[in-house]
C-alpha cells in the first residue's frame, strides 16, 4: 500500500484481511438451500439476527413483517445504513449445485442469499474493528423486495423510530458479468417499474358458434401485438422504455369461448413523463381494440404495484466508487449507464438522505468463458441472469462483496 491510499481504504483492507470465508460460504450455502418467498423470510431473518446479535449489535426483529435491524453505536460520528434484501423467488432451481434449493419451486434466483451473506460478513468485520472508526452503524435485512412491498412496510412499521436516522444509505446487488467488477452510476442507475392489469369483457358462448359471441381471446391477441407499438412508435429513441406482457389468462375448456380475458403488463421507464404517456397509450389502445371487436363494455385498466427510479446522489456515489477502486483495484469500477431493472431500495431511504447503490458482478469464470460470443455484450446476454433458474453466483465474490460494504461504510464513518 502507498501513502496515497485513503484512510478508509487502508482500514477496510485491514478489517477484511482475515475474514472467516469458509464460515461465510457455509452460511451462504445454508441460505441458498432454504429459500423463502417474499414476506415469509422467517428462517432467513432469524439466521441474520443471530449473527448480528453475536457480533454485538442491538437487534430487533419483525419490523414490517420479517424485517431485521442491527444497530452498533460507537461514539460520535455519522450514521450509515447498510441494507440487504432477503427474499427468494417462485422459480424452480436448475443449477445442479450440491447446495441447491430444498424447497420445491422456490429458489434464490436473484442473489439475495449472497446479499445477506455480505451484510453478515460486513457486520462482523466492522464490529471487530470498531477501534478504527467512530459513528453509528445501522444494518437492515429487508423482506419482500421482489414484490416491491418490503422497504415501505418497514418504514410504515416505524423503522426510523426504532433505529437512528441515517446520514447515508448504502446498498448493492449481485449481477451477471465476469466476477470482479463493481459497476457504479453517479445518478440514475435503475429504472422505475409499473404493473398494469387489463381485463377485456367479451360475450361467451360455444366454440362451434363464434358468430354469437364476442371473443375476448382474439381481442387479447390483437391487443398484445398492438401494445408493442407503444415503445417502438410512441416513445422517442433517446428515451428508454420497456413494455412486457407477462401473462394472459382466459378460458376453461377447448370448446368454450370465455367471457373475459386478463392481461398482466410490466413497464420499465426512466422518467415520470414517459411512464404517464405509456399508461395513457395503453388505456387508449385497449379501449380502441375493444371498440373494434364490439366488446359489450369498456376494458378495465388498473395500475398496480410500482417501484421508483433508483437515482444515486452523485457526490456520494463518486466517493464510494473511489474507495472501491482503491480497495478492489484500478479498472474494476466503471459506469455502465442506467439499467432497466428496478428496486424498492429508495423506499427505505428517508427524504433528503443521500444514497449510493451499486452492482457486484458474479458470473463464475468457467461459465463466462464458455458462453458463446466473442465480445462482452454477446457473452453478457448469454450467461444466466438474475431470475434465471440457472443463476448461480460465484462464491469468490464473498470476500469482495464484504469489502465493498465495509469500505463504503468507512468512507462515511469517522476513521480513527
Amino acid at each position: 500500500m502507498t501513502s496515497s491510499v485513503s484512510a478508509a481504504a487502508r482500514a477496510a483492507l485491514d478489517l477484511t484481511a482475515d475474514l472467516p470465508v469458509p464460515d461465510l460460504e457455509d452460511f451462504y450455502r445454508d441460505l441458498h438451500r432454504h429459500p423463502e418467498l417474499s414476506g415469509r423470510e422467517h428462517r432467513t431473518a432469524a439466521k441474520l439476527a443471530e449473527r448480528l446479535t453475536k457480533a454485538g449489535y442491538d437487534t430487533v426483529e419483525g419490523i414490517g413483517g420479517t424485517g431485521v435491524t442491527g444497530v452498533l453505536r460507537n461514539g460520535d460520528g455519522p450514521t450509515v445504513l447498510l441494507r440487504a434484501d432477503m427474499d427468494a423467488l417462485p422459480v424452480p432451481e436448475e443449477t445442479g449445485l450440491p447446495y441447491e434449493s430444498s424447497v420445491p419451486g422456490v429458489m434464490h434466483a436473484c442473489g439475495h442469499d449472497l446479499h445477506v451473506t455480505w451484510l453478515a460478513g460486513a457486520a462482523q468485520a466492522l464490529a471487530a474493528g470498531r477501534d478504527t472508526w467512530s459513528g453509528t452503524l445501522v444494518l437492515v435485512g429487508q423482506p419482500a423486495e421482489e414484490t416491491g412491498e418490503g422497504a415501505a412496510a418497514m418504514v410504515a412499521d416505524g423503522l426510523y423510530e426504532r433505529v437512528p436516522r441515517p446520514d447515508v444509505v448504502l446498498g448493492q446487488h449481485a449481477a451477471p458479468g465476469p466476477a470482479g467488477f463493481y459497476p457504479h452510476v453517479p445518478g440514475l442507475i435503475m429504472s422505475a417499474t409499473t404493473d398494469i392489469e387489463i381485463v377485456i369483457h367479451g360475450r361467451g358462448g360455444h366454440g362451434s358458434r363464434p358468430e354469437t359471441t364476442v371473443d375476448p381471446v382474439v381481442t387479447a391477441a390483437y391487443l398484445v401485438t398492438r401494445l408493442q407499438t407503444v415503445v417502438s412508435r410512441e416513445i422517442a429513441a433517446r428515451e428508454s422504455a420497456v413494455l412486457t406482457v407477462g401473462r394472459i389468462e382466459a378460458g376453461t375448456r377447448h370448446n368454450i369461448i370465455p367471457t373475459t380475458a386478463r392481461l398482466l403488463l410490466n413497464l420499465r421507464t426512466q422518467s415520470p413523463d414517459v411512464r404517464d404517456r405509456m399508461i395513457a397509450a395503453i388505456r387508449r389502445i385497449a379501449s380502441g381494440e375493444c371498440i373494434a371487436a364490439g366488446c359489450p363494455t369498456e376494458p378495465e385498466v388498473t395500475v398496480g404495484n410500482s417501484f421508483p427510479m433508483t437515482v444515486n446522489d452523485a457526490d456520494t456515489d463518486r466517493r464510494i466508487a473511489a474507495v472501491h477502486t482503491e480497495v478492489l483495484g484500478a479498472g474494476t469500477v466503471f459506469d455502465p449507464g442506467p439499467a432497466m431493472g428496478s428496486e424498492d431500495f429508495p423506499h427505505l431511504v428517508p427524504d433528503g438522505v443521500p444514497y449510493s447503490y451499486w452492482f457486484v458482478t458474479s458470473t463464475p469464470a468457467d461459465v463466462w468463458d464458455a458462453a458463446p460470443g466473442t465480445d462482452l455484450m454477446e457473452k453478457f446476454l448469454a450467461v444466466p441472469s438474475n431470475h434465471s433458474p440457472q443463476f448461480a453466483p460465484d462464491l469468490v465474490t464473498v470476500t469482495p462483496g464484504v469489502r465493498t460494504l465495509v469500505s463504503g461504510a468507512l468512507e462515511i464513518l469517522t476513521v480513527n
